[in-house]
């Protein structure tokens, strides 16, 4: 397959639960398209092995950035070490021009930014209303919603002026589903934020949102282990008119699509990639 561009050659990307998963396959796609990459995670062994398949992959390197989206604090810390990891590259970049341009070196420092954050970090919770207690409510809604509201809070004096932010929903937030409301209600809420902040930000900063089916990752394998033989991969597949389900490359083509700077009259949309299942 001939390599894709989608014209992020020297973007800054930042993106939430970057080490697995539509993340990673996003970070790398990105990588390859030239863009600088952040990803974020709570953990950093796994952000670590990240890293390092990435660059096994691109020849590229990304940065990981320890971050608990759900946490204010640590989500304004992810940014200021984003921040000066970029401050030290353009020092670095201006030091190579010439040596004693001091103010234009300040000058660079004080206007690094962020042009792409695309908000993938989330959880799944399959547990019907009736057994649901508060603390299962408040894992989902503070990784899916809350998590979403601060780290786009703590990346906006970053970007205002340019850029774009891809949210992650679900076709879950879009059309519902069996057995798990809380977390259609959290990628519902996903959903209404983005065409909120699409209306606010503009014109400065695009916000669109993907919403994924079911998807072969990590958390799908978790979920198919808490099903406990309730259904299995064969069962989901045999749902979509696809035959399928999706991989998540193919996710993450329509993430880059969506942020990429060729797309520059999209905002407030919610595409869908869910081989047909909410077509019906």
């Amino acid at each position: 397959m001939a390599k894709l561009s989608y014209g992020c050659a020297g973007l800054v990307a930042v993106i939430s639960g970057g080490s697995s998963g539509i993340g990673l396959a996003t970070a790398e796609k990105l990588l390859l398209d030239g863009a600088k990459v952040y990803i974020l995670g709570r953990s950093r062994a796994r952000g670590e092995a990240a890293v390092v398949e990435l660059a096994a992959k691109t020849g590229a390197q990304a940065l990981f950035v320890a971050c608990d989206v759900s946490k204010a604090a640590s989500c304004k810390e992810a940014v200021t070490q984003i921040g000066e990891h970029e401050k030290s590259l353009l020092h670095m970049q201006q030091a190579c021009r010439s040596q004693g341009a001091t103010s234009e070196v300040q000058r660079m420092e004080q206007e690094w930014h962020i042009d792409i954050l695309i908000n993938s970090a989330g959880v799944y919770g399959e547990q019907r209303l009736e057994n649901m207690g508060e603390a299962d409510y408040n894992v989902i809604m503070d990784t899916n919603v809350k998590g979403t509201l601060l780290l786009t809070q703590a990346c906006l004096p970053f970007m205002y002026g340019r850029g774009s932010i891809v949210n992650i929903a679900s076709d879950a937030g879009v059309s519902g589903n069996y057995g798990c409301p809380v977390y259609c209600a959290s990628k519902g809420a996903v959903v209404a934020l983005t065409r909120a902040l699409a209306l606010d930000l503009a014109p400065a900063i695009r916000v669109n949102c993907v919403c994924p089916a079911d998807v072969d990752t990590p958390l799908l394998a978790c979920q198919l282990v808490d099903a406990n033989g309730g259904y299995t991969l064969a069962d989901m597949a045999a749902a979509y008119p696809l035959g399928r389900i999706g991989r998540a490359e193919e996710i993450a083509h329509v993430i880059c699509s969506v942020a990429s700077p060729a797309n520059s009259f999209m905002t407030g949309s919610i595409i869908t990639v869910d081989g047909g299942i909410t077509a019906g």
